[in-house]
């Protein structure tokens, strides 16, 4: 149980008391209480704002709430002491033996620390990537996949069950000129001349797309119209390139449990009982769509389709789920996705690139109908990525034809490099990916300064042994005022993910682990100035033994969250 976990459990039992001794009602919601650090370190360690958020519906004054708590709290042999700031805010100072204390228990949890049972096994289905499955994957796909994946990791970590989930979008006209495009290289494989024509995927990747169709059916659809071949290489084609993705992904460290594709639902008429369930709830009707606002195309004339009522759950207007020839809208298709998601899962979360915001409400309105509110549906939008190398746009890859591969990138910088630096920013964040700067040996670069911390945290065992200094146990009571100060911040660590689990928001835990090398740093340079306050100091084993200690605990913490970004903690840089 970690600190800040600990203290809203005796928080919650000074409660209990005044409950029982009838200074509080019984049955108050107890929810809006907090136990965090203060924004000012000097009013303390802890504050909480329980008698703040208590009093009004107990119907008593703030202050004097918060004095009958703080004549509890004060008897805590962790306190030091407490005091009331404000109209009734409770600020607490811990002693140092409470700090010290700590660090013995992030050594006993180990990688642990931090875990979490807020998620209490509710299952989360997050779905992220989902690219067509025209083409490798690029820097385009590549950011949505690493915050998806870590969000997942970061929601196991915190006591979820997390369905990790690709939608395969097979199912468009897309999939059709992947089709054609294999074709033709079907045609190059076996010897033929091309040009690949204006709206053809010209990519070199399907290069071998086609020479694999070549040997599944040698010459047989070269010269057959394509009505006979088209069905069969839009599905191959399909297979074949989802093996490239997974392969692709594979390179980044990322892995789903479920692949769904869009043509298997269409063709299992899940989209057709998510209409017959809204209409059997009035929530589908046939109507005719509002003409389009000013001039009116020529060809616009009113037709009636099924529309969902996606105004009555907040949307601006309602929305066709079929087009005037019978076919499912994307809407349509996807509101069936989502209806077959909630059937295995209690919440929903859909990472999207930020070129999809448009569709969010109407989606959400889908899921809010289907599930009758029951399901928990986050949308995170993801901006794009802007590639630099040297502060210059990057030319596109000659592979791909038209983009930036994922698998060339993580080929030149490595796949750590790569996955922390997508989680510098917030998600919805425009951001630079400049080639130089993600892997240059500056505390400006966080990726470098975190690992920079774990290697030098590496070093220090080989560093006492190369001295000959033998340990004794660590006595955490030689740890000053310097060390209790970098204790403190590495007891944030379980806090930390869990409000990263609550907001959904896996770079929280980058920025945390910059502030903690940051500091850690600041406490190793120390030693520049000051020669005793070196970690490793051969005539004091004692105190050596007792830094390396907490040194130790520091690295326990950066794995622990690197491990949740799904990045290798290094022991030593190149």
């Amino acid at each position: 149980m970690s600190l800040y976990t600990r203290f809203t459990a005796h928080l919650d039992t000074v409660l209990d008391i005044l409950e029982a001794d009838g200074v509080l009602p019984t049955g108050l919601n107890r929810k809006p209480v907090t136990v965090e650090p203060p924004r000012d370190a000097s009013h303390g360690d802890l504050a909480t704002n329980a008698a703040m958020v208590l009093a009004k519906p107990a119907g008593t004054n703030p202050r004097a709430l918060a004095e009958a708590i703080v004549e509890k709290l004060e008897g805590l042999t962790e306190v030091a002491s407490a005091s009331i700031a404000g109209p009734g805010f409770i600020n607490l100072t811990l002693t140092d033996v409470t700090w010290r204390s700590e660090l013995a228990v992030l050594a006993e949890e180990g990688d642990d620390y931090g875990r979490s049972d807020i998620g209490q096994g509710v299952t989360v289905n997050v779905e992220y990537v989902s690219a067509n499955p025209t083409g490798p994957m690029h820097m385009g796909h590549c950011r949505g996949a690493v915050v998806g994946d870590a969000l997942a990791t970061l929601l196991e970590y915190a006591g979820h069950k997390v369905i990790r989930e690709y939608y395969i979008n097979d199912a468009g006209g897309q999939v059709d000129v992947l089709a054609r495009s294999a074709h033709l290289r079907y045609r190059e494989a076996l010897g033929e001349a091309i040009t690949i024509p204006e709206g053809l995927y010209p990519g070199d990747y399907l290069v071998l797309v086609g020479e694999a169709l070549m040997h599944d059916f040698g010459d047989t659809y070269k010269d057959k119209p394509e009505s006979e071949w088209l069905g069969l290489f839009r599905k191959r084609a399909v297979e074949y390139m989802m093996i490239l993705i997974r392969e692709d992904l594979g390179k980044l460290g990322i892995k789903h449990d479920v692949f769904s594709s869009e043509a298997e639902l269409q063709a299992a008429g899940k989209p057709d009982e998510a209409e017959a369930w809204l209409r059997a709830h009035d929530l589908v009707y046939d109507g005719v769509l509002e003409a389009p606002k000013g001039e009116l195309p020529d060809d616009w004339e009113p037709v009636v389709l099924p529309l969902f009522r996606s105004t009555k759950f907040g949307d601006d207007q309602d929305r066709p789920i079929k087009k005037s020839n019978g076919s499912w809208t994307y809407f349509g298709a996807d509101m069936a996705y989502h209806y077959q998601k909630a059937q295995s899962a209690d919440q929903l979360i859909d990472i999207w690139g930020a070129d999809h915001a448009g569709t969010v409400k109407r989606i959400q309105a889908a899921v809010a109908a289907l599930t009758e509110g029951k399901a928990r549906f986050d949308v995170k939008l993801i901006q794009m990525v802007r590639l630099l190398r040297d502060g210059e746009p990057v030319k596109m890859s000659k592979r791909a034809g038209n983009f930036v591969t994922l698998a060339d990138v993580v080929q030149e910088v490595g796949k750590d490099v790569v996955r922390f630096t997508m989680l510098t920013r917030k998600a919805d964040a425009q951001m630079d990916f400049d080639f130089a700067k993600v892997v240059e040996a500056s505390k400006d670069n966080p990726v470098f300064y975190v690992q920079y911390a774990h290697a030098r945290i590496s070093s220090l065992g080989r560093r006492a042994e190369e001295a000959g200094i033998v340990l004794p146990a660590p006595d955490l009571s030689l740890l000053g005022t310097a060390e209790l100060g970098l204790i403190k911040l590495a007891a944030q660590f379980p806090r930390v993910v869990e409000g990263a689990a609550l907001t959904r928001e896996p770079h929280r835990i980058a920025f945390y682990l910059n502030d903690l090398a940051s500091a850690f740093h600041g406490w190793w340079n120390m030693g520049n100035d000051d020669p005793r306050a070196r970690v490793i100091l051969a005539d004091d084993p004692a105190l050596t033994s007792s830094r390396l200690f907490l040194s130790r605990g520091i690295g326990q913490i950066i794995r622990n969250g690197l491990a949740l970004m799904g990045v290798a903690a290094l022991t030593e840089l190149n």
